[in-house]
């Protein structure tokens, strides 16, 4: 019997310890006088320090997408911070709101790259963070946003943009770079032209940058995210072909730049 217990004592505690592993929070920082809400995840079955990965939101803000992509690079031995572009308490699903927003920041690109730093400082600023060993990925609005990190010269090891736009203002900024750059893209996006796609190759080459652009036929914007529907004459629609294949192609990106020795599958 005293065996029986102590078995089902020890089943208990391998339980509870794996349900305890995914470690997710809030957490509040400020750029100047505006406080931001960012949100943290990371695994704390993997001990010590571990590299860390900026996520940027697209142009709705923090939400459940956001959130669950920041888990899932958490259960792959990351420490992945969800950056808050816009401010606490700022989200909308509306999209003329979303895109007056995110048009503001367009409008300032310095603005927008010194919120992107502010998030970068705080995931480094984590006790669980390697800073040496950072990354940052965004999607839509965020691609455009690590882009414009990278382009600032910030210490990122690489930038992944998923769907995000490729323009900037200053393209000989691009001189700044010490991050390597993985643009991952549909295809068939209405809302990035192949004129803005050669420019930023042309930007990125001349430049001198250790780039890559992957294309992935038949998607159109907003590839990765379910609640972008299935429509693709609206131009955003999602596709499980081309998330899938996006997400691991980052996958070996992280894991190539930032040594990171999981390769746990999470999705």
């Amino acid at each position: 019997m005293k065996q029986l217990l102590s078995f089902i004592m020890a089943i208990t505690c391998l339980v509870a310890t794996a349900e305890a592993r995914l470690q997710t929070q809030v957490v509040e920082y400020r750029h100047g006088g505006v406080v931001l809400e960012g949100y943290l995840a990371y695994d704390d079955a993997f001990k010590g320090k571990r590299p860390g990965v900026l996520v940027v939101h697209e142009w709705w803000g923090i939400n459940n997408f956001i959130r669950e992509r920041t888990e899932n690079l958490a259960r792959l031995g990351y420490v992945a911070f969800a950056a808050d572009i816009y401010g606490k308490g700022i989200r909308t699903a509306d999209f003329q709101e979303a895109a007056a927003i995110s048009g503001k920041y367009k409008k300032e690109p310095e603005l927008l790259r010194d919120r992107a730093k502010a998030g970068l400082a705080k995931l480094k600023s984590l006790k669980q963070t390697d800073g040496k060993r950072l990354a940052a990925i965004g999607y839509c609005f965020g691609g455009t946003t690590v882009l414009e990190l990278a382009r600032s010269g910030s210490e990122v090891r690489g930038v992944v943009s998923f769907h995000g736009g490729l323009a900037t203002e200053d393209p000989a900024d691009a001189k700044n770079m010490k991050a390597s750059v993985l643009v991952l893209h549909g295809a068939d996006d209405p809302y990035v032209p192949p004129e803005e796609v050669r420019k930023f190759q042309d930007e990125m080459s001349q430049a001198g940058v250790d780039w890559q652009m992957i294309f992935y036929g038949g998607a159109v914007h907003s590839f990765t995210n379910p609640d972008a529907g299935s429509d693709k004459t609206k131009g955003a629609a999602y596709q499980e072909r081309a998330d899938r294949r996006s997400w691991q192609a980052m996958r070996d990106f992280l894991y190539t730049l930032l040594n990171q020795p999981s390769q746990k599958k999470t999705r």
